[in-house]
């Protein structure tokens, strides 16, 4: 029984995702840990993301990535460990 439970966190990557400015103000959150299966993508766990907090939809299409202090595509592989950033458009004057 044990084997199994090991084998099952094996196959799974948890990293820390940063929310800034708006992404921030629509969860609540300045940082949520998330559990993602082993070979996912950025857009993986954006996905995810989405589902946990459906207001975040309102942001997707002008959101920038960062995948452990750099920019990043959607189609980066994360990794255990990883740290992963929501970056909004920031307004500034």
């Amino acid at each position: 029984m044990e084997g199994h439970a090991k084998k099952q966190d094996e196959s799974l990557v948890k990293l820390k995702v940063l929310f800034f400015a708006r992404a921030r103000d629509i969860t609540g959150l300045s940082e949520f840990p998330l559990e993602i299966s082993l070979g996912s993508t950025t857009n993986d766990c954006l996905k995810k993301l989405l589902i946990k907090f459906p207001g975040l939809e309102e942001i997707r299409e002008c959101i920038a990535l960062a995948l452990n202090e750099e920019y990043a595509t959607d189609s980066s592989i994360v990794k255990d460990r990883d740290e992963l950033a929501i970056i909004p458009p920031i307004s500034g004057g």
